[in-house]
């Protein structure tokens, strides 16, 4: 595994099925007009559209001048070649016009360029007043993004964004900031998305089964007269696989009776039919409804029955259910005994009915998720998006319920392609409408188109075939394969056999077997990805996000977010960001594929454009930017590039290459953390060429550098002590013994179950299971080692007493650290600026904890925080009781230390750590601990856990290596 891959695909996170730069970004010069033309591509391609994607205007001026205008200054061209066109962009951006492109011009006349064969319908978006309005867009068959909006006098006016009921304004913050806070829940967000007049037209209710008429009621009205009597609950039996496997018909009697004992909700109401017992229960009532009827039936006595409205075909799904009131007399004396609990029980819940009206079902929550992260975006980032983009985003929104919820679905499947006849949902009442809808709002697009199957679409339309039809579609070709080919061969076979020209018969019999077929449009997928990458700030979270939260398997904390600064300050940093994400793409993609010589030219790209879009970041943010927003900068995802090409290099044994990089990142980035380790990178590969004295001048004077610690410190210390022998250094650094300090260690034999290297050693445990060297050395100290209580956890279990110990500090009002609601630490937290903007904070905190207080704050904190999510933090992994006995054996002062460590370093200090940490009581109120790193027969300890463990020894803790080797006699 190359050294920064693994980081990179973090930074990169769910890969794009298409990346729309592709080809203009490989093909651009590395020169610095290169790169400026190669974002106005990106930027023009956001905006203008291919005219197959244009429904041509009735009035028939497509023959107008040919003529074009320059987006950066405006001059007009007649109609010439495009290197001419693109000679003159060039010429703009070299001369450093300041004219912004966030609203790029669309050219005002059709253009036809020479030798061009598609005309581009261009037309100036600053003419056509359509900004926020509901646009039609019509579908092209280009690969790029197919959007063109309508005629002007089509254009129709929708709602805007801000009438939408519940999207929560950012409030301004508390008189001691001078920050806006948001301090809208991701619940309330949810919770209040749809308006009320929201339904879902599956499970519309018909007239009521229990013969009442249907009361028409206010709410405050109700609670005003109380008249309990005349309202009928709607809501949900759910958590059907918890019931019994009984038939549900409609209209059937049904009652709630309390399940007081369910071990996960005491307020858990189940819902029977009437007149039997718990055997046959259907189901549960929701949570949320629960917990305000169940106190009105405990304390007041109240009885509920009612009917099913109607049955859905998925067994699993919700049941729609109308209950009322029985008992209304035992009602009566309960109201006049207490009035304001049982009112304030009541209001609230008539509130949480109210709220259910608006609140998503389970099987259309995903819409709502979808149309809440696009709103949010569009009312945080309007700056970065134009309003052709924005009126798309927009557009989605006012598509019926069941577009809504098809896009949802097919935007997160794998596709790209769709059969049109395969798709169906139970959500969703007319697919075949949905389908239309959003063909004409340019969300989806299909074949067959209007000249046949395009070339770029085979291989993807291929992918939806099966086995069987893969080989009926060799036979049409005349090619033989076996029973056993793999999918992907049989669709290599067929791809090569129509690479000679245009196979018309297997595209005639590819469209015969899948009929039409669907797919994400190329402009869809991209805004909705950058919607998701803007909403979250990273790859690796995207709608499933709100679906963890939705059943509760997530759990996020709640903090102020508090905005003073813009992440991305214009446009023109977010297409560079997006930009250099898709380098990182390709160049992933390329080593999975072995494809060199595109990794070189990745390469090449990234670093020459690195240094550029360095000085471009400080100049568009004036100097001001937090050090910590820098990772959403182009030239940091360069540079990550740039890493991960040093280690090709170095595998490729190109070590004068890679040494040109490693210089290069070191100049470029002077304050980075990152620095020590191509400090170490560079000596290394100049000791390679064999320029020992330039390796050691260059590790001597990596030493010097403050942003050289942990690990690299160390590897570079040693290095120095190996080459500067006499004669070239006859002085011993200062830090020769402290590096060299020996470590105790402790041999422990075993009963090996393999020797050969390069596996996992295992062994034999002491009750003759199998288990790796860490058990086995748990064992050992948990018997005749001493009668060790301990665990196996590394970095584990440190991290989550540093996680709890620390909450209130990690979860401050700090600016800028928490942008959206599904954070699970800081932004700065792997950063210096963590400690040094939390240092009033950090270090009273600190102080408690070496004064002995640890035990309370963690106690504290489990109770109250248990579940949610904390980078670091695993609640499963260890328990209360064993947490504390740790912190109780470490002591006050060791801990204090370990915390001080991670706040000043969290990215530097968070791996290496010990393998085991054991602890023995010798009473309620004392002990001690031991921390051990555990190696095999042909491991050895890294330059990281010497430094932990020369660290650690510093603070005072017992530390030893253990040593596991095999048994002699077993080995003969």
């Amino acid at each position: 595994m190359l050294t920064g891959r693994e980081s990179l695909l973090r930074v990169i996170g769910k890969r794009r099925r298409s990346l729309p730069n592709r080809r203009s970004i490989l093909a651009a010069s590395s020169s610095s007009s290169s790169t400026s033309q190669s974002c106005l591509s990106l930027c023009q391609r956001d905006e203008i559209h291919r005219s197959d994607a244009v429904e041509r205007r009735s009035d028939g001026d497509g023959d107008a001048a040919e003529s074009a205008i320059c987006p950066v200054c405006g001059a007009r061209f007649p109609g010439m070649d495009n290197a001419v066109i693109n000679s003159h962009l060039d010429g703009c951006l070299a001369n450093g016009s300041k004219r912004k492109l966030s609203h790029c011009v669309m050219v005002s006349d059709d253009f036809q360029a020479k030798g061009s064969k598609r005309k581009l319908n261009q037309v100036t978006l600053l003419q056509m007043n359509f900004s926020r309005s509901k646009v039609k867009f019509h579908l092209g068959q280009s690969a790029d993004y197919p959007l063109i909006p309508s005629e002007p006098d089509s254009i129709r006016n929708c709602d805007s964004i801000d009438n939408l009921n519940g999207l929560d304004r950012i409030e301004e913050c508390a008189s001691d900031h001078s920050f806006p806070v948001r301090n809208d829940s991701f619940s309330s967000h949810v919770e209040n998305l749809v308006s009320k007049d929201t339904s879902d037209d599956k499970f519309a209710s018909p007239p009521s089964p229990l013969g009442i008429e249907r009361p028409k009621y206010i709410l405050e009205e109700l609670l005003d007269e109380c008249d309990v009597s005349r309202v009928i609950i709607p809501t949900f039996i759910v958590g059907r696989r918890f019931g019994g496997r009984e038939e549900l018909h409609p209209e059937s009697r049904i009652c709630l009776s309390r399940d007081p004992d369910n071990v996960k909700d005491p307020n858990a109401i189940k819902v029977v039919y009437v007149g039997c017992g718990y055997d046959n229960m259907l189901g549960y009532i929701p949570r949320e409804l629960a917990q305000c009827l169940s106190p009105l039936m405990d304390k007041f006595g109240l009885n509920f029955e009612g009917s099913i409205t109607s049955v859905p075909q998925d067994s699993r799904a919700s049941v729609p259910i109308e209950i009322l009131l029985k008992n209304v007399e035992l009602c009566d004396q309960a109201y006049g005994v207490n009035t304001q609990e049982f009112k304030s029980l009541w209001k609230q819940a008539l509130q949480v009915v109210e709220l259910a009206k608006t609140k998503p079902s389970g099987m259309t929550r995903y819409q709502h998720n979808l149309v809440l992260l696009i709103q949010e975006v569009l009312k945080s980032n309007a700056h970065l998006l134009t309003d052709t983009e924005m009126s798309f985003l927009e557009a989605l929104n006012s598509l019926p319920d069941d577009s809504k919820r098809l896009f949802a679905r097919l935007y997160t499947r794998k596709g790209p392609w769709f059969r049109m006849s395969s798709i169906s949902y139970p959500e969703i009442a007319d697919c075949d409408q949905a389908i239309k809808g959003l063909l004409e709002a340019g969300y989806l697009c299909s074949f067959p188109l209007r000249n046949g199957l395009e070339n770029d679409d085979l291989e993807e339309v291929l992918n939806i075939l099966n086995n069987d039809e893969l080989r009926e579609a060799l036979q049409v070709l005349n090619k033989k394969c076996n029973h056993g080919t793999r999918k992907q061969d049989m669709i290599e076979l067929l791809l090569s056999s129509s690479k000679g020209g245009p196979c018309t018969e297997l595209r005639g019999f590819v469209l015969g077997i899948t009929g039409s077929c669907v797919k994400v449009s190329p402009l869809a997928e991209f805004l909705v990805w950058r919607a998701e990458r803007l909403f979250f700030l990273n790859g690796e979270q995207d709608l499933s996000a709100f679906l963890l939260v939705d059943l509760g398997i997530m759990k996020y904390p709640t903090y102020k977010c508090i905005i003073s600064e813009q992440i991305f300050q214009n446009r023109s940093d977010l297409i560079s960001y997006e930009e250099a994400l898709e380098i990182s793409q390709i160049i992933v993609e390329s080593l999975d594929e072995n494809n060199l010589e595109l990794v070189l030219r990745c390469i090449e790209i990234s670093v020459s454009r690195m240094s550029i879009s360095l000085g471009e970041d400080r100049s568009s943010s004036g100097g001001s930017m937090a050090a910590f927003l820098s990772q959403f900068s182009a030239s940091w995802v360069y540079s990550k590039v740039a890493l991960l090409g040093v280690s090709f290099l170095e595998h490729e044994r190109r070590y004068i290459d890679a040494i040109n990089i490693l210089k290069q990142l070191l100049n470029a980035f002077i304050s980075d953390r990152r620095r020590g380790y191509w400090n170490l990178r560079l000596s290394i590969d100049l000791e390679h060429l064999g320029r020992v004295d330039d390796s050691l001048q260059v590790a001597e004077e990596g030493l010097l550098d403050p942003w050289v610690r942990a690990g690299s410190r160390v590897a570079l210390q040693k290095r120095v002590l190996r080459l500067g022998k006499p004669p070239r250094r006859w002085k011993t650094p200062s830090y020769s013994k402290s590096v060299n300090r020996k470590i105790s260690q402790v041999n422990v034999q075993g009963r090996p179950l393999n020797c050969n290297p390069g596996m996992k050693s295992i062994f034999y445990g002491e009750d003759g299971e199998r288990c790796g060297v860490e058990e086995l050395a748990l064992q050992y100290y948990g018997g005749e080692g001493g009668g060790w209580q301990g665990v196996h956890a590394e970095s584990g279990i440190w991290l989550t007493i540093f996680g709890i110990l620390m909450w209130d500090i990690i979860f401050a009002d700090v600016p800028n650290v928490f942008c959206t609601k599904f954070q699970t630490a800081p932004l700065d937290l792997e950063t210096d600026s963590f400690y040094e903007a939390r240092k009033a904070l950090i270090e009273p905190h600190l102080d408690k904890i070496q004064e002995g207080m640890a035990e309370e704050i963690l106690i504290t904190i489990w109770e109250s925080h248990i579940g949610t999510a904390c980078r670091g933090v695993r609640w499963e992994k260890h328990s209360l009781s064993d947490l504390r006995a740790v912190v109780k054996c470490i002591g006050g002062t060791c801990l204090a230390a370990i915390c001080r460590h991670l706040a000043q370093d969290y990215r530097s200090w968070s791996s290496g750590m010990p393998d085991l940490l054991l602890w023995r009581l010798h009473d309620c109120y004392r002990g001690e601990a031991k921390l051990v790193e555990v190696k095999g027969p042909r491991d050895r300890l890294s330059e990281q856990q010497r430094a932990w463990l020369l660290v650690l020894m510093d603070c005072g803790f017992d530390v030893e290596v253990c040593k596991v080797t095999p048994d002699a006699v077993a080995v003969l």
